[in-house]
C-alpha cells in the first residue's frame, strides 16, 4: 500500500488576517536573527493577499530595512517588541 502525499503550501493556510498574524508571530519567534526568514514570511503573506508588486520590491532588495518595514506597514502589521529576559 502506498501513501499519497499532497504538497503543502502555506498559501492554503493564510486566508484570514488572524491566520496571517499568527503565522508572522510564529515566524518572528523562530527566526532568531535570520532576517531573510522574516522577509520570506512577509512575501508569503503578500502573496496570500494578492499583493505581488510588494513581493517584487522585496525580492529586489531583500536586506533593505526600508523595504521590509514598508512591506510590514503595507500589509497592515505593526511590529511590537518585548524584552527577552532582563536588561
Amino acid at each position: 500500500m502506498s501513501i499519497k502525499l499532497k504538497e503543502w503550501n502555506i498559501l492554503d493556510h493564510l486566508k484570514t488576517p488572524e491566520e496571517m498574524t499568527l503565522y508572522l508571530e510564529a515566524c518572528l519567534d523562530e527566526a532568531g536573527e535570520d532576517s531573510e526568514f522574516i522577509v520570506n514570511a512577509l512575501c508569503e503573506i503578500a502573496k496570500a493577499k494578492h499583493l505581488t508588486s510588494l513581493t517584487n520590491d522585496i525580492e529586489q532588495e531583500k536586506h533593505s530595512f526600508n523595504v521590509v518595514f514598508g512591506l510590514i506597514k503595507a500589509l497592515g502589521f505593526q511590529l511590537k517588541m518585548t524584552p527577552v529576559g532582563s536588561f
